[in-house]
């Protein structure tokens, strides 16, 4: 049997859970680096997921801590789609990917992980970027570190 390893998965298993909302925290520690935030708006900012899909993927998160889509203010709506504008772009430039996912995971059934601070995923997709493993172990297989995609993404969405 190979092994499959995922050696910064181990943070996230023996880290603490905080209390409150990650996506109010991260932004209020100005440790942008360690929390992978990328960009700062006025209305919203940008961080990379920690737990990706593929290598690249992000968020637009509000610092507003608000959990409907309906309820941004028309400057928080307007920066918030702006941001995304801008990364794709970015993720374009750094990265050359065939295609998006772009998503808005509305309530907890919707697939929501933080229910109560809205924010939108930006996935980027290569032609055959998925395979059997993830059908077959629930194993997803990322060829990049977080921290090296923050370095090559740092200062691209502008």
């Amino acid at each position: 049997m190979e092994q499959l390893w995922a050696p910064w998965r181990i943070e996230y298993i023996q880290m603490e859970k905080s209390e409150g909302c990650v996506m109010c925290q991260k932004p209020l520690e100005s440790q942008d680096e360690a929390n992978y935030i990328l960009y700062r708006g006025e209305e919203n900012f940008v961080m990379l997921n920690a737990w990706p899909y593929n290598p690249g993927h992000l968020m637009v998160i509000p610092y507003r801590h608000i959990g409907n889509l309906e309820e941004l203010s028309n400057a928080e709506l307007w920066e918030h789609g702006d941001i995304v504008r801008k990364c794709l772009h970015a993720l374009k430039t750094v990265f050359n990917p065939g295609g998006f996912n772009l998503g808005i995971n509305c309530g907890k059934v919707a697939g929501a992980g933080i229910v109560g601070h809205i924010h939108t995923h930006i996935v980027p997709r290569w032609e055959g970027d998925t395979n059997f493993i993830p059908v077959i172990s629930n194993t997803r297989v990322l060829p990049e570190a977080l921290s090296s995609t923050y370095q090559k993404l740092k200062g691209q969405i502008r």
